[in-house]
């Protein structure tokens, strides 16, 4: 392997100290953030935000009815979890937002399918090769686009035409600096690998001791990549564990209580910049209404999608609530989608961006090019 090939590879930034795994970032000439927190595994969107005030909602339910009934209560008809915490407090000050009864064009019921399609923005499974994250980035000014992935591979929803460096673990020993400088001297002459480097030391400039406790947690090390200037623009932070075939109750609490820990996190740690921060929390489908022989839920449909940051026009449930009557349930399981997540997402991220919708669409979801994207999701 030569010197031009290993930088190339995905341990390039691996000798250069640890990492904190999953995540994946984009840089770009605008002041504006976004995160793409995606929840792997089917989360329940009726258990994270439940709708208390359907008559219907109990019954269906059963125990799985109880935790979020103890939550705060959204509105007359959506309560949520008690595990968010952080979250309520964010609502409450108008800067969360929740979509209910979204779901993308998937309508079967495999997890692998249906992360392809809300990553890649298509209409079916592996109907389009790239991201919709990576084309994204031509949407945003043009300068010094380009994207780092901080996990041993790079998320399908960053994956395209647009090159994205690898920040990868690694087994090897941390460098010393003695060793980066005689690197650095080593490529001095040679201006490709001379700017491939110069942007592999800025990373770990940026990332500091990722060793110590607080760049473990997933939301502080986003947060540190994404507040400084010469910082990462877009990310995207990959969960897992959402799917709570069995013992959910138990389940779903750690799931949200991590959840809610890394929002918050991303809110201290990026401070005056969460502002001008977006941040889309979404699942490929949701869950059956009713619960299995195992306390659980089997895959589903309709879920819950949020939206949080400082410029979304928050403190509010939008949702064309369908009903949890036998007769109105997708399939006679499933809760029944109303509302497109494509749209609800174009909408969000062409506002954020300041591009026109008719062009962020086609773009970014082309399959649902002809429908309208949801305005009014932030503050302009």
């Amino acid at each position: 392997m030569d010197r031009r090939s290993f930088l190339r590879g995905a341990g390039t930034l691996g000798v250069l100290g640890g990492f904190a795994p999953r995540l994946a970032f984009a840089k770009a000439a605008t002041a504006k953030r976004f995160v793409f927190i995606i929840q792997r595994g089917a989360a329940d969107g009726m258990g994270i935000v439940g709708p208390v005030g359907d008559p219907a909602f109990v019954g269906a339910r059963g125990d799985l009815a109880a935790d979020v009934a103890q939550g705060k209560k959204l509105d007359a008809m959506f309560a949520l979890h008690p595990a968010l915490a952080t979250t309520a407090g964010l609502y409450g000050q108008g800067q969360a937002l929740f979509a209910h009864a979204v779901a993308s064009p998937y309508r079967d019921r495999s997890h692998f399918d249906g992360q392809n399609v809300l990553e890649t923005g298509g209409a079916s499974a592996y109907q389009l090769r790239d991201g919709w994250m990576n084309r994204l980035l031509g949407l945003v000014p043009e300068e010094d686009a380009h994207a780092i992935a901080v996990a041993a591979t790079v998320p399908m929803a960053l994956r395209g035409k647009r090159e994205v460096a690898s920040y990868a673990p690694s087994s090897l020993p941390h460098a010393s600096d003695d060793l980066l400088a005689r690197v650095t001297q080593l490529y001095q002459g040679d201006a490709q690998l001379h700017a491939l480097w110069d942007e592999a030391l800025s990373t770990r400039q940026l990332t500091g001791d990722l060793n110590d406790r607080d760049a473990r947690n997933t939301g502080a090390l986003a947060a540190r990549l994404l507040a400084p200037a010469n910082g990462a623009r877009i990310a995207t932070i990959e969960t897992g564990g959402w799917d709570t075939h069995a013992g959910q109750r138990g389940r779903l609490t750690q799931q949200l209580k991590a959840l809610d820990a890394m929002i918050g996190a991303l809110h201290a740690g990026l401070g005056p910049v969460w502002n001008d921060t977006l941040v889309l929390v979404a699942t490929e489908f949701g869950r059956t209404v009713a619960a299995n022989g195992t306390g659980g839920t089997d895959h589903g449909t309709g879920t819950a999608a949020m939206l949080l940051g400082g410029a979304v026009k928050g403190g509010r449930v939008l949702a064309d609530w369908p009903g949890l009557a036998q007769a109105s349930l997708f399939e006679n399981r499933d809760l029944k989608p109303t509302t497109p997540l494509d749209a609800f997402i174009g909408g969000a991220v062409a506002s954020h961006f300041a591009v026109d919708p008719t062009r962020a669409m086609p773009a970014l979801f082309p399959s649902s090019a002809k429908t309208a994207a949801i305005e009014g999701l932030l503050r302009v």
